[in-house]
C-alpha cells in the first residue's frame, strides 16, 4: 500500500471525498520550507512543485470520468502558517477538478467527527490516515463497515454542508 490514496483515487467510479482536520501536516516538508522563505505561487501552475503534475494529472483523469471529487478542511482560526501555505496552493486544487471548502472549527464543535483524517471513496471505503504529533504520517487503514462508512458519511455531508467554498473563504 504504498500510494493508498492515488489506488483508491483511481478505483473510484463515483465519488471521492476527503477530510482533512489538522492545523499542521508534515513540518519538514521542503515546499512547505520555500513557501515558508517567501516563495508564492500566485496561482501560478508553472510555478508548482513536480510532484504536483501527477496528482493533477490523477485528478482529472477521475473527474473525466465522472467522479466527483470533495476535499474540507476543518481549521483553526487563526489559521496556522502551514493552512495558510494550503490555502495559498488550493488553487491547483480547484483547477484540477477538486471541489474544496473550508469550515472554522469552532462551527464544527456539535459535528460527531470521526478522529482523524479520511478519504471516502464511492461511498463504500475509507482510508484513514494517523498522523503523529507534529504531523508526519505514521500509518493508514482501510475500513468498510456500514457503521464506519455512515459515520464517514454523515460527518463529511454536515462539514461540507456548513463550509466555505475555497473561493469565498478568507483566512482569518
Amino acid at each position: 500500500m504504498k500510494y493508498p490514496v492515488r489506488e483508491g483515487l483511481a478505483k473510484a467510479q463515483r465519488s471521492a471525498v476527503h477530510l482533512e482536520m489538522r492545523d499542521s501536516y508534515t513540518p519538514d516538508d521542503p515546499e512547505f520550507a520555500r513557501w515558508r522563505a517567501g516563495y508564492r505561487y500566485g496561482n501560478d501552475p508553472e510555478k508548482l512543485p513536480d510532484w504536483w503534475g501527477s496528482w493533477r494529472d490523477l485528478v482529472t483523469e477521475a473527474t473525466a470520468r465522472g467522479v466527483l471529487i470533495r476535499r474540507a478542511r476543518i481549521v483553526s482560526e487563526p489559521i496556522t502558517e502551514y493552512i495558510r501555505y494550503e490555502h495559498d496552493l488550493t488553487f491547483a486544487n480547484v483547477a484540477s477538478g477538486e471541489l474544496v471548502r473550508w469550515l472554522p472549527r469552532r462551527q464544527a464543535a456539535d459535528i460527531a467527527l470521526p478522529g482523524t483524517d479520511l478519504w471516502m471513496f464511492d461511498g463504500s471505503e475509507v482510508l484513514f490516515t494517523y498522523f503523529s504529533g507534529v504531523g508526519e504520517v505514521v500509518d493508514r487503514e482501510w475500513r468498510t463497515e456500514p457503521s464506519v462508512v455512515d459515520l464517514v458519511s454523515s460527518a463529511f455531508e454536515a462539514v461540507w454542508e456548513r463550509a466555505t467554498p475555497h473561493e469565498e473563504y478568507k483566512p482569518v
